[in-house]
């Protein structure tokens, strides 16, 4: 998604456009993925609505965040912070989800960070990007990290609502309070962004089927692999203006190594 948005962000730099257009096609996806499991799941939409209240968050405000980031400082470097989201993550579980704290999260959470800051430090960096992107990238980070334990939390406590049901229903949260921010509506401008649409409310659909079944120490270190995607595709898509050395892909390969060592010795 991040290399897609990349990618129509060169085109049109109209972030507002480029948010809405992405959140209002995933949420799409969401909903047919939420229509075809209706006949073995049913719906429960009068339950739904803490997972609208949770869209809010992400992809609401989070996804404004990651759009003006991707724009200001690329796909690579901002798909890079958004691996560190599962250190959040896993530190709000551990402090209010009561799940177990091992050594093993301890040393993958140094890797991580060790990662994040030979990024802050790297010198050999393009001349577009913009550091304010990348404190933006951690803000929807953080916003990552705090959806993911509420959509763990909710789905433990309400397991009736069928997880691409929620996915939508946090979608069209979102996606409101972005369009009331972008006053924007549709037209042929948004055809560029619908690729990263459809992989952005593909990601979301799974992922809430992930955290119905797994705990977020589990399924958030997982998710970080995102990052080594995100730099890998924008070496191999957008090798002219990402710059991907070999410095940034240590930093992915240690921030990936700290996300799967939480997840291997869960």
């Amino acid at each position: 998604m991040s290399v897609a948005l990349r990618m129509a962000l060169q085109r049109d730099p109209d972030a507002a456009l480029a948010t809405i257009a992405t959140a209002a096609t995933a949420l799409v996806v969401a909903l047919v993925a939420a229509a075809l499991e209706t006949p073995s799941r049913g719906l429960q939409l009068s339950s739904a609505w803490p997972f609208v209240l949770a869209g809010l968050l992400s992809p609401g405000a989070a996804q404004i965040f990651v759009t003006v980031a991707i724009r200001e400082s690329g796909s690579s470097r901002v798909s890079m912070i958004f691996g560190t989201a599962p250190l959040v993550s896993v530190t709000i579980a551990l402090l209010f989800l009561n799940e177990p704290a091992r050594a093993s999260l301890i040393a993958g959470a140094v890797l991580i960070v060790t990662g994040g800051v030979l990024l802050a430090r790297e010198r050999d960096r393009p001349e577009h990007l913009n550091r304010l992107g990348l404190v933006f990238a951690f803000a929807g980070a953080t916003l990552f990290a705090i959806r993911d334990n509420l959509v763990r939390h909710l789905a433990v406590r309400q397991t009736v609502v069928p997880p691409a049901v929620a996915a939508a229903a946090a979608l069209l949260g979102g996606t409101v309070l972005i369009a009331i921010w972008a006053r924007q509506w549709i037209g042929k401008r948004w055809l560029p962004f619908v690729p990263a649409g459809l992989l952005f409310g593909a990601s979301y659909v799974t992922l809430f089927e992930a955290y119905y079944r797994g705990r977020v120490t589990v399924v958030a270190p997982l998710v970080a692999i995102e990052s080594l995607a995100g730099v890998a595709l924008s070496a191999l898509l957008l090798p002219h203006s990402e710059h991907v050395g070999k410095r940034l892909l240590s930093c992915a390969a240690l921030i990936v190594a700290g996300g799967a060592l939480i997840g291997a010795f869960r």
